[in-house]
């Protein structure tokens, strides 16, 4: 018991260095290439923050439990539409959300993000639904390449001399590299705890992968955005959020799910983590579109979703009815 106590608080920690150090590594590397901000905001950002869900994912397949990728990618993206973005807004400002590729993307994120959830209403993400998700993330992707006019800006923040700058981009490669493994490695020490304490205390995975798993694997964004929102780069922060949402739930989801189909044979822990990641939703669409920006007013209304969302799946889990359909186990 205690020996996976203490494997689960530091594969969570070398989790989120390593992530870290792998989002360093690309920027690095990006910069040393004199990327645009485009290319740094869609893949460093997004796809980069969402690796520790997909290695996480990929042990889940190893491990035969890909219900566990299910539930963390679930609970990823609520925490990633309330407590990452109202925190966002309570360390900087206001997130400005203006212009009408904003707008735009805002409103496919939330359609997007909401498709892994109607797909799975049978109780299968089968490989057909995989590929089917991995299409709509190469099409949401083209559809932003014909969008990188809006950010031609290289990202070139630091004028180093030209060796200093060779050698910062062999650094940023370590880095990659180094950030991967270690990734590697924490994901597969997550699942096995995760595994260990479903067994030991009969608790659903999905429960874990919701609660445990959704927030630990979101700490990288929590990081990029409250960085971000300390230089006040509110499009950066949103393009990370909107971003990593929809790379999780196409890209990430239809890897596992072609991988391994995800049986739910019990729903009911998604019960309310649906309900709740639809609230969440429609909540951050609706805030991003009124007055296009999320205030800080909205960012404590969010903040309270994402309390009470705990709450009711700890609550049920303790206090439910065996016999009710919204028992979680």
């Amino acid at each position: 018991m205690i020996f996976h106590i203490l494997l689960v608080i530091f594969s969570a920690l070398l989790l989120f260095r390593a992530a870290n150090w792998l989002v360093q590594g690309i920027s690095r590397v990006a910069q040393y290439l004199q990327w645009s901000e485009f290319v740094i905001a869609f893949f460093v950002m997004a796809i980069g923050g969402s690796l520790p869900n997909l290695f996480v994912g990929l042990s889940s397949v190893a491990h035969g439990i890909p219900e566990l990728s299910f539930g963390d990618v679930v609970g990823n993206s609520v925490v990633n539409l309330t407590l990452v973005a109202a925190l966002a807004v309570l360390v900087g400002s206001d997130l400005l959300a203006e212009g009408k590729l904003v707008q735009t993307s805002a409103f496919l994120t939330i359609s997007i993000a909401l498709l892994p959830l109607l797909l799975i209403l049978d109780g299968v993400l089968g490989r057909g639904d995989g590929i089917a998700l991995i299409i709509v993330f190469f099409g949401y992707a083209a559809w932003m390449f014909t969008k990188r006019k809006y950010y031609q800006q290289t990202f070139d923040e630091n004028h180093k001399p030209p060796l200093k700058h060779f050698k910062n981009f062999l650094f940023g490669f370590f880095q990659i590299i180094l950030g991967g493994v270690l990734l590697l490695a924490a994901a597969e020490g997550i699942v096995r705890s995760a595994n260990f304490f479903s067994n030991e205390f009969s608790l659903p995975l999905a429960l874990i992968g919701i609660l445990g798993l959704g927030l630990t694997s979101a700490l990288p964004e929590l990081y990029f955005a409250v960085a971000a929102a300390r230089r006040g780069k509110s499009w950066v922060i949103l393009g990370e959020l909107m971003g990593s949402v929809i790379v999780l739930t196409t890209l990430v989801l239809g890897i596992v799910a072609f991988l391994q189909p995800i049986v739910i044979e019990d729903f009911s822990p998604f019960a309310f983590a649906r309900f709740f990641m639809i609230l969440a939703a429609f909540l951050f669409l609706i805030f991003v579109r009124t007055g296009r920006k999320i205030t800080k007013k909205e960012a404590f209304v969010l903040i309270l979703l994402y309390l009470v969302f705990v709450a009711v799946e700890i609550f049920t889990k303790a206090w439910c009815d065996p016999a009710s359909s919204f028992c979680l186990k």
